[in-house]
């Protein structure tokens, strides 16, 4: 399922997304709280069929088992969204949707050198494909 983020253009992606070198211990429950925030505000994945999308998602890379994402309400659901746009934001070396050199990333995306999920369309929107 291709979901539209182009209103995402200017969420600032190392705070959704930094490690512990940057952010220190606390990196992760820093990020998750900041996630959790932003998708109050942004609840992108706004239907049941966008939710099943990201969680059929997760599922796939391996990181969680069934069980514990069943048990995901929709705003952990839209964190984990955000948190994963924001580190193929930081994968394309740019802070932020809009800070992405478009060329430049599709030319890593085609060597295999960042991830593929996030791309612009011709019309200029912007969108993350959740599927394999």
């Amino acid at each position: 399922m291709e979901i539209e983020i182009t209103s995402l253009l200017e969420m600032h992606a190392p705070g959704l997304s930094a490690s512990r070198m940057e952010l220190g211990d606390n990196a992760g429950r820093i990020t998750w709280q900041a996630a959790k925030e932003q998708a109050e505000e942004t609840p992108i994945l706004d239907t049941p069929e966008k939710l099943d999308a990201m969680r059929d998602f997760a599922r796939s890379s391996g990181g969680w088992d069934a069980e514990e994402i069943a048990a995901w309400d929709a705003e952990e659901v839209n964190a984990l969204f955000l948190q994963w746009i924001a580190g193929d934001v930081r994968e394309l070396g740019a802070d932020t949707l809009a800070g992405i050199d478009w060329t430049e990333a599709e030319e890593m995306q085609q060597a295999g050198q960042a991830p593929s999920n996030i791309y612009r369309a011709e019309d200029g929107r912007i969108f993350f494909y959740l599927g394999s």
